[in-house]
């Protein structure tokens, strides 16, 4: 299924050209090419940037492209950096599988290749993850901390998207464990996400007045089931559990009266930073992992609220889980500046 502009935060909403960005540096390492899959997705944009910034600070210089959701333009954009002989290939995409040929035509190439947030099916490339399971995992043991176990739930989820589909098979899990009962899934993923979840959710609601949790494995969901609670409200009688984080769901999370009460996420200055020691690694004939993971921090509203934190920069500084990772660390790998 293809992913459209509003893929927010999995992945979150802005707008930049889909142009490349190539910085020179007085002591040149080589060029790394990074192809991500939109520029219509603050996540994306953030961790792309993200990235490029902390292989900069590594004496690298940097191509970073977006493909606007488009495949045939990132297989050329892909192919394109190849033939430019890049060091190294850090991929993001929607669909993993359509990579392969171009890929394998860049390990023929001697260039390495990392995925980010994205199964390319090849035991030979590193897989940088934020861990899916352990975000869901984390603000549900919450859930079922603030309601009990059996409780009746609803989760907005849409299948084909990785990181979306390891999260809801947490949510499941837990359905079994803690015998909730699931009422309803609903979701969409289009041009607007929170309009069009919100909508679905008054429904939903309204069919079903004994919901007491909606689990959202995306904070684009998330925004839109609390529209829909505002519009009902029921902030007082249903409670938000998401994934994914920004300065923007912190303003959400902390208005009066919110909804939304939990979320977990991974900070995308360290996502950049295990990204870029992964790529030194490999460059460096260190294979970093197959899977090199990326463990999130637990948020509750009252965390945000008792230490007034408005921001994800005051986040950062309040959380020092949330401002480091250890992964894909080596001792000749220059230290990212705190």
């Amino acid at each position: 299924m293809k992913v459209l502009k509003s893929i927010a935060t999995l992945f979150a909403a802005g707008a930049l050209m889909a142009t490349a960005a190539t910085v020179a540096h007085a002591q040149d390492k080589g060029q790394i090419g990074i192809a991500m899959p939109t520029q219509s997705s603050l996540r994306w944009i953030s961790d792309g940037n993200e990235l490029k910034t902390a292989l900069e600070s590594k004496g690298y210089t940097v191509d970073l492209q977006f493909a606007e959701d488009d495949i045939p333009n990132q297989l050329a954009q892909i192919e394109n950096m190849v033939t430019k002989g890049v060091k190294a290939l850090v991929i993001g995409s929607i669909d993993g599988t359509t990579l392969s040929a171009v890929l394998q035509q860049a390990a023929d190439a001697g260039i390495k290749v990392v995925a980010y947030d994205v199964d390319l099916d090849n035991p030979q490339i590193p897989q940088i993850e934020q861990s899916d399971k352990d975000m869901a995992k984390l603000v549900l043991e919450q859930a079922v901390k603030d309601k009990g176990e059996a409780f009746v739930g609803g989760a907005v989820y849409v299948a084909g998207f990785a990181p979306l589909d390891r999260r809801y098979g947490v949510w499941k899990e837990f359905v079994e464990k803690h015998k909730l009962t699931e009422k309803a899934v609903w979701g969409v993923v289009n041009d607007t996400v929170p309009a069009s979840v919100a909508d679905q959710t008054k429904a939903i609601l309204r069919a079903n007045p004994d919901i007491s949790v909606i689990f959202t494995p995306w904070d684009e969901f998330a925004k839109g089931v609390k529209l829909a609670i505002d519009e009902l409200g029921l902030s007082q009688q249903v409670k938000i559990y998401g994934v994914d984080i920004s300065t923007a769901d912190i303003q959400l999370i902390t208005e009066p009266d919110s909804a939304w009460v939990a979320t977990a996420a991974t900070n995308a200055a360290v996502v950049g930073e295990v990204s870029a020691r992964a790529v030194s690694l490999a460059i460096a004939g260190q294979f970093p992992g197959r899977s090199v993971l990326l463990q999130p921090t637990l948020i509750t509203r009252d965390d945000l609220i008792n230490n007034n934190i408005g921001t994800i920069e005051e986040l950062q500084q309040k959380f020092p889980a949330f401002q480091k990772s250890d992964a894909a660390s080596a001792e000749w790998i220059p230290a990212a500046k705190q």
